[in-house]
């Protein structure tokens, strides 16, 4: 391991240069972004870097959502070795609050010894991971590789699910690394084995026809944006636990545990404001439902009229453990917002996305594979993790190819404010988790073929 450990740490200043060069690009998915052209750029980006690095065929292919996803194959030597799908995306979320970010957000920018950008995590640190890996090893490589690169990870709308049945020979494999995960924190590895089930859904509610004025009106005329913050309010109760009903809220982590001061460290709460749910932080974490309020649609405070609101929109982001269906949860979701709207309001909740739940097998031999690459690479036993973002691909990729194995890794961690202002990366777990890459692939490819 010293050496090809060496030449990930040597090849690390080149992954920094072209991770910056990656975040540069403003690859936010979605028709409504304006950043088409940015997210196509980044897609020959990734293309031309897979081409350098074996992967002779790497190119883009259209996705029913509008999306571009880069495919390739790399061919080794011995016909019936075993083959790997790496995945990874290069979209991102969009930056939101530009000034919330104490750095810009599409420059990768050193800070306190992390790396800032937005996807220098989330997901194209993933990227620089597989690069990375893959120039470590150089023509070592004893399995046969294929790669897809998604462009609509982050915009929820299925572009890569809808491809992989209808292209099942292109990415058929006997190993997948889904590459959209991370860490238990800096320096401790570990491998993701369940996803929750997921529902986003916009919440829709009119009360009036115009705007009135609240000294003519007001106390009698329903408030739209009043009954939303109403309906809004009964999804969780005074501990902070989501309380939409028929959904089961007694399942238990089977992970390692989190503990409290931990996620305070993580999740940097305001001094003195108090954790939520009754479970474990665990359990709240990756067993139990939570709903989250994602945005809401009303008059801003500054230019704020002295006006009654007649019509409210809410974001909501709802997941489950599994055991639980997108279906169940979808109905569950809008049966309580019907029931709680107050004064008969008229509502209306379309469903965006959903997401189906995920367990990972971890009795099979890449399992084994994975676990003992990165024990060598950490010197240490890495922890089996919940998470609690959904991934749906994961779900297509195991009805599709119902005898691979499916390892979700990556170089996330709690730390990365994923999707948030100042995501980042640690740059020694792209080292460690490019060294856990290449030792897999080295270590797999040696097992099978013995």
């Amino acid at each position: 391991m010293t050496d090809l450990g060496d030449r990930v740490t040597a090849l690390l200043p080149r992954a920094r240069t072209e991770l910056a060069e990656l975040v540069a690009i403003r690859s936010v998915a979605g028709a409504d972004s304006g950043l088409a052209d940015e997210c196509l750029r980044a897609g020959e980006w990734v293309a031309s870097a897979f081409r350098a690095e074996g992967f002779a065929d790497a190119h883009l292919v259209p996705t029913a959502d509008g999306s571009a996803a880069v495919v390739g194959t790399r061919p080794c030597a011995d016909p019936d070795a075993p083959t790997v799908l790496l995945h990874a995306h290069y979209d991102v979320q969009p930056p939101s609050d530009g000034d919330a970010w104490r750095t810009p957000p599409f420059t990768l920018t050193e800070v306190g010894g992390r790396w800032y950008g937005r996807g220098a995590a989330d997901g194209k640190g993933n990227i620089l991971m597989h690069l990375t890996a893959l120039r470590a090893l150089g023509e070592e490589v004893p399995v046969h590789l294929k790669l897809v690169v998604e462009g609509s990870a982050e915009q929820g709308t299925g572009g890569l699910e809808a491809f992989v049945p209808e292209h099942a020979d292109l990415l058929r494999a006997d190993a997948v690394l889904v590459c959209d995960t991370g860490d238990a924190a800096v320096g401790k590895p570990a491998l993701t084995v369940s996803l929750p089930s997921m529902v986003n859904a916009v919440l829709t509610v009119e009360a009036l026809e115009r705007d009135l004025h609240p000294g003519t009106f007001g106390g009698a005329a329903p408030d739209a944006l009043a009954a939303l913050v109403a309906m809004l309010a009964s999804v969780r109760d005074e501990r902070g636990t989501t309380t939409v009903r028929d959904l089961p809220d007694d399942q238990v982590s089977s992970g390692a545990p989190y503990p409290p001061e931990r996620l305070r460290s993580d999740a940097a709460p305001v001094r003195g404001v108090d954790l939520v749910g009754d479970g474990t932080i665990a359990d709240m974490l990756w067993a139990r439902r939570a709903l989250t309020v994602l945005g809401i649609d009303g008059p801003p405070v500054p230019g704020a009229a002295a006006a009654i609101v007649p019509r409210a929109r809410a974001r909501l982001n709802l997941r489950i453990p599994p055991g639980v269906t997108p279906l169940q949860a979808q109905r569950a979701l809008v049966a309580h917002l019907h029931e709680v709207a107050p004064w008969r309001v008229r509502i209306e909740i379309e469903t965006e996305a959903v997401g189906e739940p995920f367990r990972a097998r971890t009795d099979g031999p890449t399992h084994r594979a994975m676990l003992e690459a990165m024990r060598e690479a950490y010197g240490r036993t890495p922890e089996r993790l919940g998470r609690g973002g959904a991934i749906p691909l994961c779900t297509v990729l195991a009805d599709t190819y119902p005898d691979a194995e499916i390892l979700l890794v990556g170089v996330e961690g709690p730390r990365s404010h994923v999707h948030a202002p100042d995501e980042s990366v640690h740059p020694g777990e792209l080292r460690d988790m490019a060294l856990v890459e290449a030792l897999f692939l080295r270590g797999y490819g040696a097992s099978a073929s013995g």
